[in-house]
């Protein structure tokens, strides 16, 4: 799974903390990052200085001293010792959970009933009415602004959250002030050896409505509401991540594209250091050029002028015929 060092828990125990060397016990170590317990508040396992940490459950940040084999004392007081897939916090255990990948085998099992009749009620849905002194569209396809800049277009397949293709093609357009800024974070990003890769820019509105019709309530906080409208509809918005130039291939982040859990949040404590440090090297460059990151997506950049736009209708075979 992205953004996971993650080896099987049945690994672990005796075998594995009784490795020869300090690195090679450090990396059976990191089997444990992920969370643990209740879905509402979780407990995280995490690296930090080359060591692991836990958060939540009273914990903040608490380093991870190694006792025995696959037992821990805890910073500030207590103990934690790994099972498979689990940890035992002072005696009570707490089951492993992939929150993200539960939440979307949820959503995909209900679009998978019908996911048809699910788009033809997105396309006879009626976009709210809006008001105001709005700039004309001038959507640009991004290909066409950098050669560094890469697509990984999810909706336009079915390696994505809902299970089904969303897009009539793989395409990725902004506004052009957007895309300009974003033609100048690559660009800084290059002198740090790294390139863009898109995932999803200007949406549909149809689209935004089937998203939030097909989602649970408790994870509404990952989509936008139609009702008002999304940014990525308005052309403003973009899902990215980084790719390394030389190797091409796309680093690792503290959670997956579209992870619908705490992982995602641009300020998750989890992960290792390097991905939280990935992490802010994309927000800094993205930042620098009048992007925001939204808070519950580490890969999700608003331009600063989205509230100028309108919401957009415009299909990609729409877009691809003007």
């Amino acid at each position: 799974m992205g953004g996971l060092v993650r080896r099987s828990f049945l690994a672990l125990g005796a075998a594995a903390f009784a490795a020869p060397s300090a690195f090679a016990l450090f990396r059976s170590e990191w089997a444990a990052i992920g969370q643990y317990g209740d879905k509402a508040a979780p407990l995280t396992v995490f690296e930090k200085d080359d060591a692991l940490h836990i958060d939540g459950a009273g914990h903040a940040s608490a380093r991870l001293t190694p006792t025995e084999r696959g037992r821990y004392a805890i910073a500030g007081g207590g103990e934690l010792a790994l099972e498979p897939r689990a940890v035992r916090l002072n005696g009570s255990r707490l089951a492993f959970h992939d929150f993200g990948a539960e939440t979307e085998a949820a959503i995909r099992a209900g679009v998978s009933a019908d996911p048809e009749a699910l788009r033809r009620q997105a396309l006879a849905a009626t976009p709210p009415v809006e008001t105001g002194d709005f700039l004309s569209a001038d959507l640009v396809d991004l290909t066409t602004v950098d050669p560094r800049i890469k697509l990984d277009i999810r909706y336009a397949g079915a390696n994505n959250f809902m299970g089904i293709p969303l897009y009539e093609r793989a395409a990725a357009y902004l506004q052009r002030p957007a895309a300009q800024a974003l033609r100048r974070a690559q660009d800084a990003l290059s002198a740090q050896g790294y390139g863009l890769l898109i995932h999803d820019a200007y949406r549909p509105w149809f689209v935004t409505w089937m998203f939030w019709e097909a989602t649970p309530p408790d994870a509404h906080m990952f989509v936008a509401d139609p009702a008002k409208g999304s940014r990525h509809n308005r052309g403003c918005a973009v899902d990215l991540t980084l790719y390394d130039l030389k190797t091409g291939r796309v680093v690792e982040m503290p959670s997956r594209y579209d992870e619908f859990s705490g992982r995602a949040y641009a300020d998750f404590v989890g992960g290792t250091t390097k991905q939280r440090a990935l992490r802010a090297v994309l927000r800094e460059a993205m930042v620098a050029q009048g992007f925001e990151v939204y808070p519950e997506e580490w890969w999700h950049f608003d331009f600063r002028d989205w509230a100028r736009y309108p919401i957009g209708t415009r299909t990609f075979t729409e877009l691809g015929s003007k």
